[in-house]
């Protein structure tokens, strides 16, 4: 079995090496289980320490642990990669924001929600996302699919858990102070509204 300092090079070196964040899980099979959950904790807790006041931090997510660029510093990591990032129209964030904070829903409920139909390709758009997922079925006349946010929706956000989300009520505020988007016109690309997460 490594010494600490030993364990905590394999765990940063793991961690530097994933593209996705590495749960207790993954990080105790580096050791074959040698080093137990608490141990892990303690390790983890150090090398974060070690990474405070540098332009990358370790963060703890819903899926695990990874290094990320403090957002302080991310646009000037994104000029190296200028891809727009998938820019998503209000419906779709609205949709979003009604699965966050009222999950499990129906798109029905949704729709009684929001006062408007959900068309399949906002539902669709949010699935391959990966930000929400089928989770059951409510036991009512055409079993409607249940839907709720996924890990990666999380993650993608930087949250741990969907407690650490924003009160709704700073959500609505937010929501009026943008301008409605108007139907584009069939030519004419959506008016952007900016994406949380990645």
């Amino acid at each position: 079995m490594p010494n600490p300092t030993e364990a905590k090079r394999i765990i940063e070196a793991a961690l530097l090496s994933s593209q996705e964040p590495l749960s207790l899980a993954d990080l105790k099979r580096l050791f074959e289980d040698q080093i137990g959950a608490d141990t892990l904790r303690r390790l983890l807790d150090e090398l974060r320490e070690e990474w405070s006041g540098r332009a990358v931090e370790l963060a703890s997510l819903a899926s695990g642990w990874r290094f990320q660029t403090r957002p302080e510093f991310q646009p000037f990591a994104e000029r190296l990669n200028p891809d727009k990032r998938p820019r998503y129209s209000r419906a779709v964030m609205e949709t979003l924001a009604i699965i966050a904070y009222r999950q499990p829903v129906t798109r029905g409920d949704v729709e009684d929600i929001r006062g408007v139909a959900v068309s399949a390709q906002i539902v669709q758009t949010l699935e391959s996302r990966g930000w929400i997922d089928v989770v059951g079925h409510r036991d009512t006349p055409g079993r409607p699919a249940l839907y709720a946010t996924t890990k990666a929706f999380l993650d993608d956000l930087g949250l741990r858990s969907l407690q650490e989300l924003p009160p709704l009520e700073e959500i609505a505020r937010t929501l009026e102070l943008e301008p409605a988007t108007s139907q584009p016109a069939a030519n004419e690309p959506a008016a952007p509204v900016a994406s949380p997460g990645q």
